[in-house]
């Protein structure tokens, strides 16, 4: 690839990273504003029970930077809804005040700070801290003091609201009277102006971008011949790495799949190495997150222009083929089949590597095909493909546990790696067992990046080569 392409090919990926980033941003904004929020228009919490022996609840220190004209409160224009039922039969009291306030009014007074709820509501998992512990002094009545910014008291439920401005600031519920034993049900609600604005926003900075780096990316992978510089074409039909192309006799190749996926395993593989070949790799990993961006991004025009013309553009196919050729090449060094020492090359095209990957150029796609065949008959193959290569985990609600990654390709992997650590040697019914996993994950793959109309087989091809088609026996027909 020529530097102008190389250039063209990361500015058009970062692009469309950040576009999607945008969008989606914007996907999830606009869909919490739909259904995330209640009747008043504010996104709540759960409703939670507090309960303390000592005057009163309150919460941590809430920092929102300085006030004054550019503070937080000049351009946030949020607002916060605190609502407190009295979950006993006296008179409870909620405010809002600064926090030095708070700390003047309690001087002296035992209270409690809410460090932490449960998003449950289960008041026992609240976690407090005591202050003023050996305070012997006793609050007055909330109500008569003026520092307050919103405050409401009573029997029952009692909502207060407050427009957000800068300044370090804190919550107190108590009973209104200032005795102990303070208990009841809070429940926070807010709202920021201008959500509907900033969604739509997001998703239309988001869409330019996507599309300018989409154009980009476009200009990098077109180009007016098959391959710069290349004899052989390697994904037309009849081409195989290392061969001469020849024709195809439809009949005799009815039983082959598009993509020929090969991994030829490696004789004296280190014993060690697999242990580190993962940090190797770091820089293809760096390269191949750029080069899925496109990836991903070119196969949305390749679905227009199949569902227009029937027709996948030849250059996005060469350089989407190219993608792949590489992924399975740094995985077959070093994640998902470990098969060779080999350090994979940093190029797009065919190469002399023990991994091999092609797939067959179609000359005419369904249009019809290409609305329904990545998400809903691709979908009992996304289901195998999940199981063979997806990660699941046992543990508690803190997150310690057990995790297992990689599904049952990984768990494959793990066990060669762990023969080929302690006697030097690669099962190679294993290996052939691994490649056919792989070919399974990569023949979806390409059916549902619209690649091809021919539905995946259900069935494991292993074996480091692929399988020869069934030739139909003449006498018969």
């Amino acid at each position: 690839m020529k530097p102008a392409r190389i250039v063209s090919l990361v500015i058009g990926s970062l692009l469309a990273l950040i576009g999607l980033g945008l969008l989606a941003g914007g996907g999830i904004l606009g869909w919490a504003l739909a259904t995330q929020r209640d009747d008043a228009g504010y996104f709540t919490t759960s409703n939670q029970q507090f309960a303390t022996d000592s005057y009163a609840l309150t919460s941590d220190k809430i920092d929102l930077g300085d006030p004054g004209p550019d503070g937080f409160g000049e351009w946030a224009n949020a607002t916060v809804r605190v609502s407190v039922d009295s979950a006993g039969s006296g008179d409870v009291f909620v405010g809002i005040a600064r926090d030095a306030d708070v700390e003047t009014y309690l001087t002296g007074v035992p209270h409690d700070d809410i460090t932490s709820t449960n998003r449950f509501g289960r008041s026992s998992d609240a976690e407090y801290r005591r202050e003023n512990v050996d305070g012997t002094s006793k609050p007055d009545a909330p109500a008569t003091q003026t520092f307050w910014v919103a405050q409401a008291s009573g029997v029952g439920a009692h909502d207060i609201t407050w427009n957000v401005e800068g300044g370090s600031w804190a919550i107190v519920v108590m009973n209104a009277d200032g005795t102990p034993n303070v208990i009841a049900d809070v429940q926070l609600g807010g709202q920021v102006d201008h959500l509907v604005l900033i969604a739509v926003a997001l998703a239309v900075v988001g869409i330019v971008l996507l599309a300018g780096g989409a154009a980009f990316i476009v200009v990098g992978v077109a180009r007016p011949h098959a391959h710069d510089g290349a004899t052989v074409p390697s994904s037309t039909p009849g081409a195989t790495t290392g061969a001469t192309p020849t024709s195809i006799v439809p009949t005799v190749v009815a039983e082959a799949y598009p993509l020929r996926l090969e991994g030829h395993l490696d004789p004296g593989l280190s014993r060690w190495q697999w242990l580190v070949k993962w940090f190797l790799a770091i820089p293809h990993f760096v390269v191949l997150s750029l080069l899925w961006v496109a990836f991903v991004v070119l196969t949305i025009v390749a679905f227009f222009a199949i569902l227009f013309t029937g027709r996948y553009p030849r250059s996005i196919f060469e350089f989407n083929v190219g993608v792949l050729r590489w992924t399975w090449r740094v995985s077959y060094y070093a994640t998902s089949a470990l098969g060779t020492d080999r350090y994979p090359p940093f190029t797009l095209s065919a190469a002399d590597y023990p991994a091999t990957l092609d797939v067959v150029y179609p000359e005419r796609l369904s249009r019809g095909l290409v609305l329904i065949k990545s998400w809903l008959l691709a979908l009992p193959q996304l289901v195998i493909v999940a199981v063979l290569t997806a990660s699941w985990g046992f543990g508690d609600r803190d997150g310690a546990g057990f995790l297992m990654s990689g599904g049952l390709l990984g768990l494959l992997v793990f066990v060669a790696a762990l023969i080929l650590l302690f006697t030097g040697r690669y099962p190679p019914r294993l290996h052939d067992l691994v490649v056919g996993i792989n070919r399974w994950v990569y023949r979806v793959i390409v059916y549902v990046a619209l690649m091809t109309d021919q539905y995946p087989p259900f069935h494991l091809d292993q074996g480091s080569a692929e399988p020869s088609p069934a030739i139909p026996d003449s006498s018969t027909s």
